[in-house]
């Protein structure tokens, strides 16, 4: 008797970054009201609020954790950031009736860039990043609110955001999705779809673009890493469909950036090193 040659089924690296929007949205709505309500005791939230779909996404989640009133939209444009992005935020604001303010941070940012007359995009960009920062958490304090993350999970593993600025607030309800699994989140909760279908972009020049600075689409570098985070090794990745070059981008920017997703390297000394020490699970 000859048995039947039976090949393991290919993979499909896309399906690992497929999910249920319905249930993510209700699961970060509960996680939203337990980590401010219940464990904190603040009932507040105050976000930046860019036009783009993560701090939009971010928005409807807190309007329905914490009802509208108590959402605070601070919008920071700087001299360059193109208007469409405020027009763009207004809508969220306009379809949530949340509160919202508009804060110029051109003033701040260009008092102290005036004595760095040589600086490039990525630093002026970082400056910007760690200004709105300044902003919010002054604004969090103001109201008795508390700061609300907006990066995405993609953003954190390829290091496409700027230290100590968009990975700084307390609590992130968006920093375990994909980029692709915000946008199916985004056209569940409502969001406009002129801020779900638009090109994702820091706003940082004119016709900039996520992808165009990244070197991929997010669809693939989010296949890219999920399957990385799986434990397939780069030549398993390209095997699976996906181009050689483009799993190369990922891992760079994956293996280039793991330090920012620390906190700061503490040298130990002791077995009580807060949050260094492997046996010691808690932080005092």
């Amino acid at each position: 008797m000859i048995l039947p040659v039976i090949a393991a089924p290919a993979i499909d690296p896309y399906a690992a970054v497929k999910s249920d929007p319905e249930v993510t949205a209700r699961w970060l709505e509960a996680f939203l009201s337990d980590e401010l309500v219940r464990r904190r005791g603040i009932h507040k939230a105050v976000l930046g609020l860019s036009g783009g779909v993560d701090s939009a996404c971010v928005a409807y989640l807190c309007a329905r954790a914490l009802g509208p009133e108590n959402v605070y939209a601070i919008r920071m444009p700087y001299k360059k950031s193109s208007p469409s992005s405020l027009a763009d935020a207004k809508l969220v604001v306009d379809a949530l009736g949340i509160n919202e303010r508009t804060i110029e941070i051109t003033a701040a940012v260009d008092g102290y860039l005036q004595f760095e007359p040589g600086v490039d995009a990525r630093r002026a960009g970082n400056v910007m990043a760690r200004v709105r920062m300044v902003v919010l958490f002054d604004q969090s304090a103001k109201l008795g609110a508390l700061p609300i993350g907006t990066g995405n999970k993609t953003e954190r593993m390829m290091g496409y955001f700027t230290w100590h600025a968009d990975d700084t607030p307390p609590v992130n309800p968006i920093g375990d999705l994909f980029k692709t699994q915000v946008w199916d989140l985004a056209r569940y909760l409502g969001v406009p779809l002129p801020i779900v279908d638009k090109a994702p972009s820091a706003d940082l020049e004119a016709d900039q673009t996520d992808e165009g600075d990244l070197g991929i689409t997010y669809r693939k570098a989010d296949a890219i890493l999920a399957a990385m985070l799986q434990g397939f090794d780069d030549e398993q990745i390209v095997r699976m469909g996906l181009a050689p070059e483009e799993v190369r981008i990922v891992r760079k920017r994956v293996d280039s950036t793991h330090w920012k997703r620390h906190l700061p390297t503490t040298a130990m000394l002791s077995s009580t090193a807060i949050n260094e020490f492997y046996l010691r699970p808690v932080d005092y």
